[in-house]
């Protein structure tokens, strides 16, 4: 029971880092290769804690949004008008997002400035992870042959996962900046269906 607990919390910790933490994947490898735990049991508390993890950092960055500008702001409500008025695209999206080892941090804190409603945002990014984890730890014999140090130092000194980070974040700054609702004007304009 400590080992799951343990692994929840080192997972959580993880997921409420808004930019450079290790990939959580790695924990739950190290998992799979050094307790006794069921692989299942892993990903299923890895991935329910990283979505615990990120749906927390979401919240956080909601209270961020009263220290924006206010034209930032209006962006922002725009795009969640946005977001919301097209929920099977968003979550359609984010479980593509939620399969593919991309940074999920960045996507989060968008959402919490947005104010985009997170329970099925959330429930879409605990499936894609149940689902990588899951390949992750299947395929566990790859990490057996190099050390976790070397995976982590290279997660986080890579010039590749640098820039991947920076690039997420600067792409977080310019989200507000995008004037959303020539989104929303173009699809109540009856011309644009002419």
């Amino acid at each position: 029971m400590t080992a799951c607990l343990i692994l929840f919390l080192i997972v959580l910790g993880i997921n409420l880092l808004p930019a450079f933490g290790p990939p959580t994947w790695s924990i739950i490898v190290l998992y799979g290769l050094t307790t006794d735990l069921p692989v299942t049991l892993i990903v299923f508390i890895g991935a329910l804690a990283a979505a615990l993890g990120r749906l927390l950092l979401a919240w956080g960055f909601r209270f961020l949004k009263d220290y924006l500008p206010a034209k930032q702001k209006r962006n922002l409500e725009a795009a969640k008008k946005v977001v919301e008025d097209r929920p099977k695209s968003a979550i359609f999206g984010l479980a593509l997002f939620a399969l593919s080892p991309l940074p999920s941090a960045q996507l989060f804190e968008a959402a919490g400035l947005a104010g985009i409603r997170l329970g099925k945002f959330t429930a879409a990014f605990f499936v894609g992870r149940l689902v990588s984890y899951s390949i992750y730890a299947a395929t566990a014999g790859v990490i057996r042959k190099s050390s976790l140090g070397d995976v982590f130092t290279e997660r986080l000194t890579s010039p590749w996962g640098i820039a991947m980070q920076i690039g997420m974040i600067i792409l977080l700054a310019a989200l507000a900046q995008i004037d959303w609702s020539r989104f929303l004007r173009s699809d109540n304009d009856p011309r644009s269906s002419a």
